[in-house]
């Protein structure tokens, strides 16, 4: 259940829901991959699979450290965890409909690059290197621009955009 104040009833963390100030915010690299960012990669996927989420990245549940989980998807059976990721190349345009779990309720039609190369360290500090397509690379690219405090709504027209935060102000006025 949500609520507006920025619970998850009973997930490991807490959602951080637009216009939340933290969700605007830049990542900083992380320094060190040890026991308690572990432990938080750990919380960011039992908190994910609670909201039923594909993916969730660190300012989403308060922390702006450079980390995003991604569920399983495609030929991926295990979540990822991506630290410091770095996009290195992108190709082809596509549009899906996007939605995310700090801005409930709300989707839209984002186009993205169809075709992805990224780089990232996993949770032993070890170089990952992901060249993909389809619903992954918008996963990863939708949860690396939470690390750069963009939100999929800021991809959209302004037009459609403007609605939407109108619609959510008043829903956030009306809870308080």
């Amino acid at each position: 259940m949500l609520v507006l104040c920025n619970i998850w009833l009973m997930s490991k963390l807490t959602i951080k829901i637009y216009p939340d100030k933290i969700l605007r915010q830049k990542s900083g690299r992380v320094r060190k991959i040890d026991g308690p960012l572990r432990q938080l990669a750990s919380d960011m996927i039992e908190t994910m699979r609670h909201a039923n989420g594909v993916g969730l990245a660190a300012p989403q549940v308060g922390e702006t450290k450079r980390i995003i989980v991604i569920e399983a998807v495609e030929n991926n059976p295990l979540p990822l965890v991506l630290v410091n990721p770095n996009l290195l190349k992108r190709r082809g345009r596509s549009s899906f409909c996007e939605g995310c779990l700090s801005v409930p309720e709300v989707t839209s039609e984002v186009a993205r690059p169809e075709f992805i190369a990224v780089e990232a360290l996993d949770l032993k500090g070890e170089v990952l290197k992901i060249e993909t397509g389809g619903l992954l690379a918008r996963i990863i690219q939708h949860e690396m621009d939470h690390l750069n405090g963009i939100l999929f709504i800021d991809r959209i027209g302004f037009l459609k955009r403007k609605k939407i935060t109108k619609t959510i102000s008043s829903k956030v006025c009306m809870e308080l």
